[in-house]
This record gives C-alpha cells, structure tokens and sequence, in this order.
C-alpha cells in the first residue's frame, strides 16, 4: 500500500489540504476534459437516462483511459442502473467513485530503501520523460528521510543529462558517478555500485540513457548494464522503474511492455500529470497489469501489476507525489468549487 495514507493521518491539516490541493491542481486539465461528461452528473439529482452514460463514456475515452477499461466501467454502472441500486445522477456519480478507486488499488505500492544497503534503483524509460529529474526530487526526499544517497549518471549518450544530474547532485550535496560524453554506460553504472558498496551509502539511484523502445540494440544495452550490474550484487538492481510522460496516453502501455521484455520492470513514476488531459491512462494501466496477473499462475498472480510508485504533478521537488488511488480518483472527480489550490 502507499504510504501517502499514513502521511495523511500523520499531516496537520493545513498540510494535508496542500498535500490534496497540489494533486488536485496537477489533474485540472484531465479533470476539465472530463467535467462533459462527469459534470452532468453534478447538476442535480437528475434521472439517470442514457444520454448520461452516453456522455460519461464519451468523457471517459477523451482522458485515454481506454476502450475495453471505459467499456468494463459503464457496463458495470449500468447494470446498477438497470437494477435500480442507483436513485439518480449523485448516486452514479458516487458509484463511479468507487468504481474507479476499486480499479487502482492493484498500482498503489510504496518504494521500500530499507537497509542494508545499497539499495540500487535503475531509471529508465525514452527521451525525454523527466527521467533525470525524477531522480533529483527523489534524491532529496530520500535524504529528507535520513538515508545517504549517490547518483549515478548511466546516460552517457547525451552530455546534457550528464550535466543536469551532476547539477542535482550539487544543489543536493549528493554524490555524482560520472564519465565523460560517449563513454560505455555499463562501466559507469558498474563503478557507481562499486563505490556505493565501499562508502556503506544506502541508496543508488542510476540513471539510464533514453532508449526508444523501437531500437533493439539500444534496448539490449540496457539489458547489458542490468547483467554486469549482477557481477557486484546478485540482488541487484532491487528496482528497475519505468518513467512514463503522461501526455503519451495509450502509448505508455507499449512502452511498459517493450521495456519489462528488455529488463525485469519492478514500478512505474507516471510524470507531466499537470501539462496533460490524458491522466486516464493510469486506468488503462491497471488494468492491462490486472489481465497479466490473470494469465500467471496463481503464486505468481499477484505480481502481475506493477505499481506507480509516484505521480508529477508539477515541477517542485513536492510536485512528484507518492501514488494514492483515492487521492487520485478524489482529485478528477472534485467539483471545482470544492477543489481549494
């Protein structure tokens, strides 16, 4: 479970309501795109006919949360319907909430760094993503917690990357492993482990070059830095997270795919959550990692969906937010008079 349910009966109140207020800010474009829909349920006790589930699928599918996972959705709504266990459009309105907080649990999961260390966590995922910015703004929230951080700067391809973790690691007096523009990136990663080992620091967090997910010998350069990793600890890498751009929409799902056949993928950051209307897509996710579960055996059946670790919902270090299915549902599903930024 994510640990953002103990932060919140842990929060002051002004806190927690800035906490909220800053998931909700970040969604108000997906939230706009779908109040079409889900906003003819707020005008009102109305008559649920089907023009209201007509429009609330409609509104559903422009966010990408889907065909077949929109589709799940409304047929379960109107069957309720059809039952008469919903009265009018508040009381759709509330089982939607329900229903779709239901389909997210399965990605709440909360990124574990306890000793003994180190804990190596690979960053990867195409150019682009926030890769290297997710890093810095974990790195920080690790330290904050009052663990010993290093980075590791594994994207060699691109001299900007390079440059942009070690200036992360200066404003965060952290630790940076790099070498120059074009050196082997597996080299890089495998020193990082080695001194990481020596000093007794608790957490590596390595950044990898932006692979598309179309290019195999990229993709096996990736898998390359993950078996020479092994040569030092066998455990690790202890992570491997895929950092998806929002904006993407369905596309996420095939790179969620492509990268978990290169290397074993243990969680998902979904960033740029605030510069897009397509935050659907997490619904979409879950549910493809809830079919993968149902193919596995049973003891292996709960591995099946990977977790969304975090969410960027802006561009603070307070912007990247542990994942909450309720906070996340609550946040789209806010009536604007009651969304307090």
């Amino acid at each position: 479970m994510s640990n953002s349910g103990n932060d919140s009966a842990e929060t002051p109140p002004e806190k927690s309501v800035s906490f909220l207020g800053r998931i909700r800010s970040g969604l108000r474009k997906t939230r706009t795109q779908l109040a079409e829909g889900v906003g003819n349920l707020l005008l009102g006790e109305k008559e649920i006919g089907p023009e209201v589930l007509d429009d609330l699928e409609m509104a559903l599918l422009s966010t990408d949360v889907g065909v077949a996972t929109t589709q799940g959705i409304i047929a379960e709504l109107a069957e309720k319907v059809r039952r008469s266990q919903l009265a009018d459009t508040r009381a759709l309105h509330s089982a939607l909430s329900e229903l779709l907080k239901q389909k997210l649990i399965a990605l709440e999961g909360q990124l574990s760094v306890s000793p003994p260390g180190p804990r190596v966590i690979f960053f990867v995922g195409v150019n682009g993503v926030g890769k290297t910015t997710t890093i810095g703004k974990l790195a920080k929230k690790f330290q904050r917690e009052g663990h010993s951080v290093m980075l590791a700067a594994g994207d060699t391809f691109r001299a900007a990357a390079v440059e942009q973790l070690q200036v992360w690691g200066d404003r965060n007096d952290v630790p940076v492993v790099a070498q120059a523009q074009g050196s082997d990136s597996a080299s890089v990663v495998y020193d990082a482990v080695a001194s990481a080992r020596s000093k007794g620091v608790d957490v590596l967090l390595v950044d990898t070059a932006g692979r598309l997910q179309a290019k195999a010998q990229l993709m096996d350069e990736l898998a390359k830095i993950h078996r020479v990793v092994k040569r030092l600890d066998a455990d690790a890498p202890h992570e491997v997270i895929l950092v998806l751009d929002a904006g993407v929409g369905q596309n996420a799902l095939s790179q969620v795919q492509l990268f978990g056949e290169a290397v074993p993928l243990t969680g998902l950051v979904l960033t740029k959550l605030d510069g897009s209307a397509k935050a659907g897509v997490v619904f979409a996710i879950a549910e493809s990692g809830l079919e993968n579960a149902a193919k596995n055996s049973d003891e292996d059946a709960a591995s099946g969906s990977l977790p969304v670790y975090f969410i960027g919902v802006g561009e603070s270090e307070d912007d990247l937010r542990p994942f909450n299915a309720e906070d996340f549902v609550d946040a789209l599903l806010a009536e604007e008079t009651t969304v307090a930024e």
